[in-house]
């Protein structure tokens, strides 16, 4: 009895040295999906903090399949570094999705969500990511620190989202593809009790997901 409840420990442990010591997509994919499926994804997810970021993303579709759409996210992972210098890009869910971060700084004046010259151009080359990936959804939310009352940070948080959302669209991304939220003060991902880390909560993230055609494709082995 006290082996077999050793098991599921393990699976996630390892599911857990997948995902943090830089192993790539395809493996952490695989790894996952084989071990034991969504389950165990969903238990990195809260151990990392993110079910939040798992409640938006959906279960992990793991196994072969997941290991393809991890290999998949990998390519264009790196060629948005290379395209967007000033964002942090990131592969989370086990490696099944992509989560582009700009710092508010990057985009907005202060207490605005009046895009740039600089944040357009920035995000006309998520576009022709977007595009040249076209099995892909889109979700973009925005986020601030708490300084202020909520509510109204709450609204910057949405006009924000909304205005990448915006832009997307007049750069022909398809409204069927992408929803966009604002989350203001909640989801800090660093301390509201200093300038670094207000700086930090002051963002917009950008995920990109598997939509059903990739999915379908990567579990009939058509993925390329």
């Amino acid at each position: 009895m006290k082996q077999m409840k050793l098991i599921p420990v393990l699976l996630l442990s390892m599911a857990v040295l997948l995902s943090g010591c830089g192993a790539s997509n395809l493996l952490k994919g695989t790894g996952i999906g084989v071990g034991a499926g969504a389950g165990v994804g969903a238990g990195i997810g809260a151990l990392a903090g993110n079910t939040g970021l798992g409640a938006i993303i959906g279960a992990a579709v793991g196994g072969t399949a997941g290991a393809l759409i991890g290999k998949k996210m990998d390519k264009q992972k790196k060629e948005l570094e290379e395209s967007l210098p000033d964002a942090t890009i990131e592969t989370v869910h086990n490696g099944e999705a992509i989560k582009v971060t700009f710092d508010s700084g990057i985009l907005y004046a202060t207490n605005s969500s009046t895009l740039g010259n600089a944040s357009k151009s920035a995000l006309r080359n998520l576009a022709t990511s977007l595009k040249d990936n076209r099995d892909t959804n889109i979700k973009i939310v925005g986020y601030t620190d708490n300084t202020g009352r909520v509510d109204y940070n709450q609204m910057l948080s949405e006009k924000r989202a909304k205005s990448v959302y915006s832009y997307l669209i007049e750069q022909g991304i398809s409204t069927d593809r992408m929803v966009y939220e604002g989350r203001g003060v909640h989801d800090p991902v660093a301390d509201n009790s200093t300038a670094e880390g207000r700086s930090l909560n002051r963002r917009v993230e950008i995920l990109i997901m598997a939509n059903d055609q990739m999915i379908e494709d990567a579990r009939s082995g058509n993925l390329n």
